[in-house]
């Protein structure tokens, strides 16, 4: 990613079709660390084939700039599977044609048995979800990939919110950490991280807007939130 001071086109355009798809929203929504934030963006709500095939090309471009090296392509259940899938499949569209796979929850104990869907896991893999909020899902499709002989290599999301993450003590407090879930994955499991746009990026959309009050006036809210929880 660019840094702040730099606008990114790729990531402008997303957080764009993001709004106009209903999907990154601004209002009121309580986050799994219980903060009250001014935006959500739900990857579900890209709920129809041209929806996801746009966002499949967002993803695309943005994996083959960053220079990752993968030879397959894995999709955590649930929201990482279609997402996993329609990358496979513009990614194949633009000539480089990739193998999937994905997990169940739950093992099947007929047919093929197992959690693993799709091509054997093999070589470098590649992690495609939505969001990461405490790399708690990355820990878990480390996980699966390495027992099943692979090395997972990089993650692929859509936002990085750059705020910090969390975790519950000892004590069964939850506590503020000094780092975001990207820079755990990056920093700690040593995974690669390309994101397609980041909290940075929305608040420079935000300002591109102010000639729009619906949508401007979201701006001081949003900067408040990254001003109390965000890292850089």
């Amino acid at each position: 990613m660019l840094d702040s001071g730099t606008q990114d086109e790729l990531a402008q355009a997303f957080v764009q079709f993001s709004v106009e798809s209903g999907v990154l929203r601004f209002g009121e929504f309580k986050t799994k660390a219980g903060r009250m934030s001014p935006y959500f963006f739900n990857a579900g709500l890209f709920d129809d084939g041209a929806k996801l095939g746009r966002l499949a090309a967002f993803y695309a471009k943005r994996i083959v700039d960053s220079g990752i090296e993968f030879d397959m392509i894995f999709g955590p259940a649930y929201k990482g599977i279609p997402l996993g899938a329609a990358v496979a499949i513009e990614l194949a569209r633009l000539g480089r044609n990739v193998p999937f796979a994905y997990n169940r929850k739950e093992a099947k104990d007929h047919g093929e048995g197992g959690t693993l869907v799709g091509a054997p896991l093999k070589g470098q893999v590649l992690i495609v979800d939505d969001v990461m909020s405490a790399g708690t899902a990355a820990r878990e499709s480390i996980a699966l990939i390495r027992a099943a002989g692979a090395t997972a290599s990089a993650v692929a999301i859509a936002l990085d919110r750059q705020e910090m993450a969390t975790e519950i003590g000892a004590d069964g407090v939850q506590r503020d950490l000094p780092h975001s879930a990207v820079q755990y994955v990056r920093n700690t499991l040593g995974l690669q991280v390309c994101t397609i746009a980041q909290l940075t990026d929305l608040l420079q959309y935000l300002e591109t807007r102010q000639n729009d009050p619906e949508v401007a006036q979201h701006g001081a809210r949003v900067r408040a939130y990254r001003e109390r929880y965000g890292v850089q």
